[in-house]
């Protein structure tokens, strides 16, 4: 496991604040946003596989958007209360680096919008 020192010198500033404390990107300006490229999205801090291109959908919201993880087991959801909502956080169950948040008003049969930072993956395209 990496040290936050080894973190801080590996990872963007915005990636480190997204993945390391919680923080958010901008809408609309993270790289991923309006990414048509077929691919695995991985966890920028660990390598983990998160979601596919498959599952990407255009919510509108400015954040990449999936319908379901790759494996439900590689991601670990939670209540987060903060800026006084109550939302569902979601984090790479691997290394802890959130992710964004989910929201029980997307398409398809789970009805599940993965609301997810740019920031936090590494799209991996397909050969």
């Amino acid at each position: 496991m990496e040290s936050k020192e080894e973190l801080k010198a590996r990872l963007s500033d915005i990636e480190y604040n997204v993945t390391q404390e919680s923080g958010t990107e901008r809408a609309f300006t993270g790289k991923y946003w309006d990414e048509k490229t077929p691919g695995v999205y991985h966890c920028i801090v660990c390598d983990v596989e998160l979601f596919t291109s498959d599952t990407k959908f255009d919510s509108g919201s400015g954040w990449p958007s999936f319908t379901s993880p790759m494996d439900e087991k590689n991601i670990e959801r939670k209540t987060d209360r903060s800026f006084g909502m109550k939302r569902t956080e979601v984090s790479c169950s691997n290394c802890g680096a959130h992710l964004g948040h989910v929201f029980n008003d997307g398409p398809g049969p789970e009805g599940e919008r993965h609301c997810i930072n740019s920031a936090s993956l590494d799209l991996k395209a397909n050969e």
